[in-house]
């Protein structure tokens, strides 16, 4: 497979010198970071960037002595990353496998719903795909957007390692464990996939739910808009959770985070970016 060079390791460490003044509400949430003091490194899944970057300044903000550092990478990364000791918390998109725990001694926490969705250029006429036209084109059986109804023009794949979360909800889910064509062009992250295709009017990839804008346009499944509505209703078959990882038990500081991502402010932060908090 080719791989494209947009190697964005996203690193976001937001440095705040002040506090700022937060509603009642906000500081019942943060109560627990009152007193603490120190650095939270979290890696791994990318769709969870959006989510523990705005925690993280809202903590930051608040406690100006809590320094939050936050990494994309894929899930693998976050597997890997935190198993090592290297992070505090390792994110995935998927539930860790039953290896993964017993290797490394980690622990989960699922705190969103998250849809995953095939996406094609906003300009591509094409708006709707069966989920066995979608499995002919990433097996390489369909080829030109023509045959779907399109414009004649070959189709440009594109696709991520499979370390990433997103392709293995997409592949499990989507394309029933199926063949990927080796010409598909492999990309990082949720956020390459979508700036790779918003640029090739031909392309087609994948990406969680939460990260559509108007930049590329999701396609409907067999008539089901890729809605995180219908994702949650189970009318959209192509789910999964997200997950926070830590080796161990977590330190106090880590749990302050956990928690805070868990509680009523957490949510808000995730319906914010587009996917659904989890109970």
């Amino acid at each position: 497979m080719k791989t494209i060079n947009l190697l964005w390791l996203i690193t976001v460490c937001f440095l705040v010198s002040a506090v700022m003044p937060f509603d009642q509400g906000h500081c019942n949430a943060l109560e627990s970071f009152k007193n603490l003091n120190g650095t939270i490194s979290i890696a791994g899944g990318t769709a969870h960037i959006p989510v523990m970057n705005d925690a993280a300044k809202t903590i930051m903000t608040f406690n100006p002595a809590v320094r939050i550092t936050v990494e994309g990478g894929g899930t693998g990364v976050g597997v890997q990353k935190v198993g090592e000791g290297l992070v505090d918390i390792g994110n995935t998109g998927r539930a860790l496998s039953p290896e993964e725990i017993g290797k490394y001694g980690l622990r989960s926490y699922a705190f969103a719903l998250d849809g995953v969705a095939a996406v094609v250029n906003a300009q591509n006429s094409v708006s709707n795909l069966s989920a066995e036209q979608i499995m002919d084109i990433f097996a390489g059986k369909i080829s030109n957007w023509k045959e779907v109804g399109g414009r004649d023009a070959a189709i440009h794949l594109f696709s991520r390692d499979e370390a990433s979360g997103t392709r293995e909800v997409f592949w499990k889910k989507l394309l029933k464990q199926g063949t990927v064509a080796q010409s598909a062009n492999i990309v990082p992250s949720n956020g390459a996939m979508k700036v790779a295709v918003a640029q090739d009017p031909n392309a087609i990839g994948y990406v969680s739910i939460g990260h559509i804008d108007e930049s590329v346009k999701a396609l409907q499944l067999d008539g089901v808009a890729a809605s995180q509505e219908n994702a949650l209703n189970g009318s959209y078959p192509v789910v999964r959770k997200l997950y926070m990882n830590t080796r161990g038990e977590p330190n106090p500081l880590v749990q302050a985070f956990i928690d805070y991502i868990l509680s009523p402010d957490g949510a808000a932060i995730i319906r914010r970016h587009g996917y659904f908090p989890i109970e």
